[in-house]
């Protein structure tokens, strides 16, 4: 006989149970509700229910799943939305704002589905995710070599329309092509031309947003203190990014690139001790990236390093350039490969040799796995003796690993105030903790995490202080969240990712944003709360309500039924 299940363990059960209850009776009458809004504010033309899907569509989990990027938010237990709004218009858009804010429930946002904690397709409480996949448009003006790029863009389709128009003209963002645009900006944005060119909101030169009352607003029309704050301060705090102006910069026709390993056998400790002070320094043309893996070779525990590189022209320049800066990492000329700018994306998106820029079209080129990232900022060298320490605490932990990208360059120029973005001069590299896992379920996904943050804490005396920063689009709940949409839990995890650009956030949302309708758990919060159930005393919206009067009979049910089998 099964022994009857212990109330800890039939806890989850119970939550899934309620979840499942709430959806399916909230959602038939939440959908009626939100369609019917919608069609009211849309184009009586549009077939308003061919964009929304609520949990008895048969294309719902099609639509929720494709764009899950960490497979720790796709299992039976993670929130599900109760509608998901996939708009094929900015009018879809704005109606969605002004319907989701009537009805009351919190509305998600996605362009990508990248974030690295979910939060722009998961929520502890009801919620709905607007979906921008739909709004892709690409539109380049090669006379003043600018483009408009829609949020739900995808960077690979970004770089190849701007490949299909020049050959000679790039833009300096991220180096996975299946990010979305609007999140990837909206967090700043950086990749392999951080060091020649810097951010990617560095090249902004206008935008367009729905604000909380459904306007469309460009860069005019909003004003300056909000187009600053969507430039790195995450758009999602402050309204839906519906497209970004941004500005072309120059490639050569012929790039290089390399990718160089060592072991502790082979001087990586001499390599990587060196690298800390020629990566931040050296011709602003090269960006090499160091990936840090502890491995097992001949069944001895080592340490791997990769030093990945793109620079902005040919062999014949960067081999001399580094035999004089980094003569301790050796590259000769044939470690070396010239190619173009748009293959040299591919290169860095792991795709092989003669792989056609169509690739870059894929959306499904992506593969879904469970993993955890943090970030940390170092400003001055590690020493020696502390990389040895750092290796061994690496062994130890044998699975995460660390990636070291450097900043220099461009970065030292610009004040760290023009942005909301404040790691700018004084920041020698970032560094990404990263670690990826199989297995399904919870002691899985606590294990995987304890390691990782063990090595972040292991960290501790190496990176940047008071506040220790980190990096908004390496979200990291760990970091600190908000519970109750308050200035002071928001100041915890904003100073990490703002430093002192926190402060000036916090006003452009109270300006734009005071009931706080666009949140997330490390959203920007106004300064003096007003959110909606502060207003209330706490009360639930209406329409949640009615929803949880229709569940509860249901879930009445489960709980006695799940009370006798625990007597």
């Amino acid at each position: 006989m099964t022994p009857p299940l212990s109330p800890p363990s039939l806890l989850p059960l119970l939550l899934v149970a309620f979840n499942i209850c709430f959806s399916l009776a909230a959602s038939n009458s939440v959908y009626e509700s939100f369609v019917q809004c919608l069609k009211t504010r849309s184009n009586s033309s549009d077939n308003i229910s061919d964009i929304v899907y609520s949990h008895s569509n048969a294309t719902y989990e099609t639509v929720l799943e494709q764009y899950i990027r960490n497979a720790r938010f796709n299992t039976s237990s993670t929130p599900k939305p109760v509608i998901i709004i996939t708009p094929l218009t900015e009018s879809h858009v704005s109606a969605a704002v002004i319907c989701s804010n009537n009805i009351g429930f919190q509305l998600r946002i996605r362009s990508g589905g990248h974030d690295f904690e979910g939060v722009s397709y998961v929520s502890d409480q009801p919620f709905f995710i607007l979906d921008m996949f739909n709004l892709r448009s690409i539109s380049i003006n090669m006379a003043d070599q600018s483009v408009w790029v829609q949020s739900g863009a995808t960077l690979g389709e970004l770089y190849y329309r701007i490949w299909e128009k020049s050959k000679v003209y790039g833009f300096p963002a991220g180096v996975c092509p299946t990010v979305g645009v609007g999140g990837h900006v909206s967090g700043a944005g950086y990749g392999n031309m951080v060091r020649k060119y810097g951010l990617s909101v560095d090249y902004v030169l206008d935008a367009k947003i729905v604000d909380v009352n459904g306007n469309i607003l460009d860069r005019k029309a909003m004003g300056e203190d909000l187009f600053w704050a969507i430039r790195g301060g995450g758009g999602a705090s402050f309204g839906v990014i519906l497209a970004f102006n941004i500005k072309l910069v120059d490639v050569p026709e012929t790039v290089t690139v390399f990718n160089l390993e060592r072991t502790l056998e082979q001087n990586a400790t001499d390599v990587v001790y060196k690298w800390q002070s020629v990566a931040p320094t050296t011709d602003d043309n090269l960006f090499m990236r160091m990936l840090v893996q502890p491995v097992t070779l001949n069944k001895q525990k080592t340490i791997k390093i990769s030093i990945m590189a793109l620079y902005l022209g040919d062999v014949n320049s960067v081999v001399p350039l580094l035999a004089e800066d980094f003569p301790e990492l050796g590259l000769v000329t044939e470690d070396c490969f010239e190619m173009s700018w748009i293959e040299s994306a591919l290169w860095w998106a792991s795709f092989g040799k003669g792989t056609s820029p169509t690739v870059l079209l894929d959306r499904e080129s992506y593969h879904v796995k469970f993993m955890k990232r943090k970030s940390d900022y170092v400003k001055t060298p590690i020493s020696k003796d502390g990389l040895q320490w750092l290796w061994k605490k690496m062994i130890e932990l044998e699975e995460p690993g660390l990636v070291f990208n450097p900043y220099g360059g461009k970065m030292n120029e610009i004040k760290e105030t023009e942005t909301p973005f404040p790691h700018r001069a004084g920041n020698l590299f970032k560094i990404q903790y990263s670690i990826n896992w199989k297995d399904m379920g919870i002691e899985a996904d606590k294990r995987s995490r304890s390691l990782v943050n063990r090595l972040h804490s292991y960290m501790t005396s190496f990176v940047s202080k008071n506040p220790r920063s980190a990096y908004l689009n390496y979200r990291d709940l760990d970091i600190g969240i908000t519970k109750n949409w308050s200035y002071q839990e928001g100041k915890v995890y904003g100073e990490s990712y703002f430093n002192g650009n926190f402060e000036r956030l916090v006003d452009v949302k109270t300006a734009v944003d005071p009931h706080n309708f666009f949140r997330n758990e490390q959203s920007i919060p106004p300064r003096t709360i007003k959110a909606w159930n502060e207003k209330n005393e706490g009360s639930i919206p209406p329409s949640t309500s009615k929803a949880w009067n229709k569940a509860k009979p249901y879930v009445m049910i489960i709980l006695f039924m799940a009370i006798g089998h625990i007597i």
